[in-house]
Formats: structure tokens, sequence, C-alpha cells
């Protein structure tokens, strides 16, 4: 016989922390295969700043309330929403077990905000937290069980947040990127000279100014490049309608992921914006990951793929992490292969990190 569906009115009950809602899950949008045994809710907690994150709450199969489960709290990647990857990994952990919750960060999705598409290294690394402060107020989770999961440029926010957050019991991240190095420095720190560094905080400086007047956002890239004439490279949409045939293969990679088999008219990379032009200024201020090595003794799993371009950044981080630590290369995976492509995601072993671990 079939398990019967947990009114919503009593996961709600379940819930101690006082500025959160869980509501039924209608309208749904997520773009990945949907498994009927796992129910899901929709959402929202507010953080430390007063912005009201919205999620997605996955419960396990032949889910009971009167119980206590291990829980995961996943964002990512950088410009989608939880309808995408994070939901995807949310759920496929839910069927092992987990409580878990796939979120917009602030400013992004159905979170709030009222400057939209706003990128924040601390504000997202805040999200991670206020995550684990509604998952850790459900009754039905064991708040000394919790771990966090960082997919793409949510990575290091989430690293970030387990360094000082010590409810974070065990971090793992996929398809790892270093928003800061990526949007500072860009890909190995091949992006700016000194002089091209400060032809973008001039750039930067204007479209503040511009914006400050009109009081209006003005769309723009959030990876700034330079020309050799000195004029800043920047667009106010992720992706043209239709790619060049010229493309590079990682463009290409986003671009038929983002557009083509995972869009969602709410993801900044699904072709409907762009980031809010002044989102570098956060990343030229502040890095992330400065202390990763306080993570220690708690540990990092890092799921990498052989042929993504993003590789070295996962290779990078697992240096500097203190033991205990692992890094997964899954043989002919890409970057975009660890978002969906289920035969080569190592969800086996990532569930049996956390189950490991969350004790």
């Amino acid at each position: 016989m079939a398990h019967a569906a947990t009114p919503v009115t009593e996961l709600a009950q379940a819930s101690q922390m006082k500025r959160s809602t869980i509501t039924p899950l209608t309208n749904d949008s997520r773009v990945f295969k949907l498994d009927k045994d796992i129910e899901t809710a929709k959402v929202t907690f507010d953080n430390r700043y007063g912005y009201t994150v919205a999620g997605h709450l996955y419960l396990p199969k032949n889910f009971d309330a009167h119980k206590q489960y291990p829980a995961v709290v996943i964002s990512g990647p950088f410009g989608a929403v939880k309808e995408q990857v994070s939901g995807l990994y949310a759920q496929e952990l839910a069927k092992q077990g987990f409580v878990t919750v796939a979120f917009d960060p602030s400013m992004t999705g159905e979170s709030s905000g009222t400057r939209r598409n706003m990128g924040s290294p601390d504000i997202f690394t805040e999200d991670f937290s206020a995550a684990v402060d509604f998952v850790s107020n459900l009754k039905f989770v064991n708040p000394g069980e919790i771990g966090a999961l960082g997919i793409c440029g949510l990575s290091g926010m989430a690293l970030t947040a387990a360094a000082n957050d010590t409810r974070i019991k065990a971090v793992a991240t996929s398809a790892m990127y270093d928003m800061s190095e990526s949007i500072s420095d860009h890909y190995k720190g091949a992006y700016y000279t000194p002089e091209q560094r400060q032809i973008v905080k001039h750039h930067l400086a204007k479209l503040r100014d511009a914006e400050a007047k009109s009081g209006e956002a003005i769309r723009g890239a959030h990876e700034l490049g330079v020309n050799a004439d000195g004029t800043v490279q920047t667009f106010d949409v992720m992706f043209p309608d239709q790619l060049p045939k010229d493309a590079d293969p990682v463009t290409t990679e986003f671009y038929n992921y983002y557009v083509g088999r995972a869009y969602h008219p709410r993801a900044i990379n699904s072709n409907t914006s762009a980031w809010d032009s002044t989102t570098p200024y956060g990343f030229f201020n502040f890095n992330l990951m400065e202390n990763i090595d306080e993570i220690s003794p708690r540990p990092v799993l890092l799921i990498t793929g052989e042929k993504a371009h993003s590789k070295y950044f996962a290779d990078e981080v697992y240096e500097k992490l203190k033991a205990p630590k692992e890094e997964i290369v899954v043989p002919g995976a890409t970057h975009t292969d660890l978002y969906d492509q289920m035969d080569k995601i190592p969800f086996a072993k990532l569930a049996a990190f956390y189950k490991e671990n969350l004790k």
C-alpha cells in the first residue's frame, strides 16, 4: 500500500523557527525527472540580514514525522535555481534517507531582495547558515546531524559557511567553482594585468554612479573581460538566442544545459537576464574560503570531473584543506555532466559520505 502523504500542516507544526513557512508546492516547475515517492514542500526562512530565502523541502521515502533524520542543505550553481541542479541533488539524497533543502540564494529565484540578481559572497554564505537554522529547528531532523552541499559557484560559500558554522558536521562540493577567483582574477588567474584591473574598477564605479542616478538596476556580466584596446567586455543577457558556430566548448556546454535541457525562466543563466552589473564589487572586496583549514576535523568531500574545465578549482581547494578530506574525480565527466547526468554523478558515494560523517 502506498505511503500516505504527510499533511503540510503537520510539517509546519514541526518547525520551531519563527520566521519560516512550510506550504504545499504548487505550480511545480522543476526541470528534472521527479520521484513520486519523495514528498516535497515549499519553504521559506529568513537569514541573518533579513532576506527571506525560498527553498524546497524533500522528505525521505516512507517519511515519519515522529522520527529524526539527518539533513543536508544544498544550493548552486551560481545563477541557477532550486528547480534545477540543487533540486536534483536534494531529491537523490532524500531517496537515501536524508531530509534535504534546496534553496535559491538571496536576491535570486524566488528568494527576496528588492535588488534582483545581485551576487554576494557574504550573503550567499549566510544563506547556508540560515538553511541550517531552518532544518535544525525541524523536530523530525536531528540537529547534530546536518551537512552542507555546494554545487558549482555556491561551493565556495558552502565551504566558507562550514569553516565558521560548527553545526555543519560535513560538507561536500560538486563541480567546484571559486567565484572569488573567477570574478576577480578569472580562470587560473589569466584575466587581469594591474592596468586592466584599474580599467575594470573604473567601469564598475561608473555603473554604480549610473545606478545611483537612475534608481534602476543595470544588467551586466559578472565576469568582465578587457579588450586589447582597453574597453570592457560585458553583456546584458547570459547567452544569445543562438550560439555562434565558433563558440568555445565551455560556453557551449553551459548553453546546452541552461538554455537547452534544463531551461528555467527564473534562472539567471537561462538566457532571461544577467547579473546586476555591480555584482563584481563583493568578489573584488572579499575572498571566499580564507579559513577553510578550520573545517578540520570535520570532513570535506570534493567531486569533480576528469574533463571538467573547473577541475583545477577542486584541486587547489583540496591542497588547502586539512584532513579528513577526499577528492573524487569522475572519469570522463565534464563540468555540466555533474549537473544532471545520472550515470556520472556519484550519488552513492555522496550519500555514503554523509551517512558515515553525520553521526
